[in-house]
Parts: C-alpha cells; structure tokens; sequence
C-alpha cells in the first residue's frame, strides 16, 4: 500500500506532463500537414527524369 501511495502522484504528473507535451506540439503547429510527409517518404529521387 506505501507503493501505491508514490506511484499514483507518479504516474499523474508523467500524464500531465505528456499532455503538456501534445498541447505544445498543437500550438506549434507539427501536426498540419500530416499527408505531407507520408507523399514525401514515397518520392523517389534517385532517378532522374527522362
């Protein structure tokens, strides 16, 4: 039971701290283009066009 009693605050602010981390990838805007970097990795530039 004394466990419990440091895991749980533990395991709250590790949350708080990752939903912090999402909100700050929100404001600054990583998640606008996600179809953008998926098109990209597709784009094959070691041939030349003709």
């Amino acid at each position: 039971m004394d466990g419990m009693m440091f895991l749980i605050p533990i395991a709250l602010f590790m949350g708080f701290i990752g939903l912090l981390a999402f909100l700050w990838n929100l404001n600054n805007r990583q998640y606008d283009d996600p179809k953008g970097a998926a098109m990209r990795i597709l784009n094959d530039d070691d041939f030349p066009l003709p």
